[in-house]
Formats: C-alpha cells, structure tokens, sequence
C-alpha cells in the first residue's frame, strides 16, 4: 500500500517553535529547551542474533558502547520530579566507524499529533493554571483526533519512582533494510528489566516514589545514581514490525494486529557522567540500513535541536548533515 508524502514545509519555523517553547517554559541559561532536566548514563547495546537478520545497521551485528540520557519532558529544569510530565530516555550508539546513530523515545504510548505546529500548540494549551481550562479545549476543538491519544498518555504523566521503571517508545517508524534486501517498517520501544532481586510488578512501582524520592524534589537523579552503585539498569529493545495497510509517515497512527513484535538486543547502562552533557541525541542521525519515513515532526526535529544547541551553549552551532 502507497502513501502519500506528509512532508511538507510546515508553516511554524524552527526558531520560532523554540521562542514560544521559551515563552511557555522561561529562560535557563544552558538548558535544552525541552527535557531539560536529565541525567546521562554510560553503557553498552549488545544486539539480538534476530536483529542482524534485519537490518545491515552495524550496532545491530555486534556490541557496542552508548551514552543515554533519562530525562523529565519539560523545559523547567527547577520543576519537581513529582510534576506530572512525560520522561524521555535518548540513546547514542557508537558505532565502529566513529560515527553515531541515535533512538529517541518517551515515556507516554502514543503522540498526539502529526505536525509541528499542532504539537507547539499542544505545549502552550498543557501550561498547568487557570487558563488551561480554556486553552486545552479549544485545542482539542481545532485537534479532535488527539483527544484518543492525551487519554491514552494520562497514566505515564505520573511520576515514576525511577527513571529505570517506565517503558520508553519511539513514536517515529524507520525503515529497515536488510541484508537480504528486504525491507520493513519498524518502531522501537524499549522494555525495563527489573532490578535484581526486585520481583514486583511495573505497574506497582510507578506513581509510588520512596526512599529519597520523599524528601528530594529532583530524586529521579538520586535514585538512578544509587540504583546503579548496585548494578546495571538493563533495558530490552523491542521491535514493532508493521503490517499490511499500518501507516509509517504519521507518528500518530496505531499500528493494526497484524503487525508483529520482536526483540532486538539490550541496553545496559552502568555510570552516570557529567562528561557529555552537551551531546544532541538526535532521531534523525542514522546509519547505513536504516531509512527515515516521511514524518513531519521526525524531519522538524533535527533543526529544532540546532537552534535550542545554539542557545543553551552559546556559540553558533556547525549544522550536521542529518539537520540540513
């Protein structure tokens, strides 16, 4: 099944979408505009023997070194880790060329909207306060589709007791070029493992933070940083394989049952470091055997980022390729 191209300019430009990200969120000083608050991890992907099969993409044929970043969604980074909000987790791949490629994926199911302009709308409408109540509506008047996807996203805008805890999906497809020359369209998730010794439920531990979590407004920091003195955090990614008639180019879409899910290796992150804290984890920043779909937001995002670079470092930013 064909589709049509979605990519087309949109009308808000990126330096504008960071200005009115900045109206909503304030000022601070060497801060992204968004996800401002995180912590950067060191670690490793060791792929799964069915990745190799489908993609030529080198991290999915052998080990390799990663930096993630855990992060609140939101562009405060004074905002208290008990504020509702989505959590980000963004890995960097080394690969053995030198180069890198990256996974960008949030807390929350679903993405509510399939343009630039709806989702900076969907920012200044979600401002906590008394115009909310005004604002949220209207924007669900103009966006009545995303009123599925806000439903579904509720239960992941809880704080978590741990970065380690939520499930993370990349809302974006790729396609998938294998060594076979088949192809398919695939998005990612990535599944937490529990802690060693730890045999209680996901659902249990989020929502419930303790420990530091109740006397430290940002312990999402803490608890990550103790719970790696004790041993790796390990997270499984997931593929989700399209099937016949699921649509790749609108982030929005929810794939039917004919698509499949299979495993395709593991993240284990090991140290935090303050080293790398102004890398740009970019979903746009692929490699060899792995395609971009036609997605609005997915083709935005890399000169958003080039523009909230330039500001939170104050130098002017060498655009890369994949921003161009």
């Amino acid at each position: 099944m064909a589709f049509p191209s979605q990519y087309d300019r949109p009308v808000i430009t990126p330096r504008e979408a960071i200005d009115r990200i900045v109206a909503r969120f304030g000022v601070h000083a060497g801060m992204r505009a968004l996800h401002a608050r995180g912590v950067i991890c060191e670690g490793s992907f060791r792929p799964a023997p069915e990745a190799g099969a489908l993609t030529t993409a080198a991290h999915m044929h052998g080990e390799v070194p990663v930096l993630a970043r855990l992060s609140n969604g939101g562009g405060d980074p004074d905002a208290s880790d008990r504020a509702p909000d989505v959590r980000g987790l963004a890995v960097s791949f080394e690969l053995p060329d030198g180069s890198r490629t990256d996974i960008v994926s949030q807390s929350a199911p679903r993405f509510p909207v399939s343009s630039p302009d709806a989702f900076i709308d969907l920012i200044e409408a979600s401002e906590r306060g008394p115009a909310m109540a005004l604002k949220l509506p209207l924007f669900l008047l103009r966006n009545p589709s995303a009123a599925a996807a806000l439903r579904a996203n509720g239960a992941a805008l809880k704080p978590p007791a741990s970065y380690a805890e939520p499930r993370y999906y990349a809302v974006h497809a790729f396609r998938w070029r294998a060594p076979d020359e088949t192809s398919r369209w695939v998005r990612y998730r990535w599944l937490p493992r529990p802690e060693a010794g730890t045999d209680r439920p996901e659902a249990a531990r989020e929502g419930s933070p303790a420990g530091p979590g109740d006397r430290d407004r940002h312990y999402l920091g803490t608890e990550l940083a103790a719970r790696l003195d004790r041993g790796p955090v390990v997270f499984d990614l997931e593929l989700e394989i399209a099937g016949p008639g699921d649509d790749p180019h609108d982030p929005t879409s929810v794939w039917g049952p004919r698509a499949r899910r299979t495993g395709a290796g593991s993240l284990r992150l090991t140290a935090t470091t303050e080293e790398h804290d102004g890398i740009i984890f970019d979903p746009m920043r692929l490699t060899d055997g792995i395609e971009a779909s036609e997605d609005p937001i997915l083709h935005f995002r890399p000169r958003a980022y080039a523009v909230s670079y330039d500001r939170r470092t104050g130098t002017e930013h060498q655009r890369p390729p994949w921003a161009s």
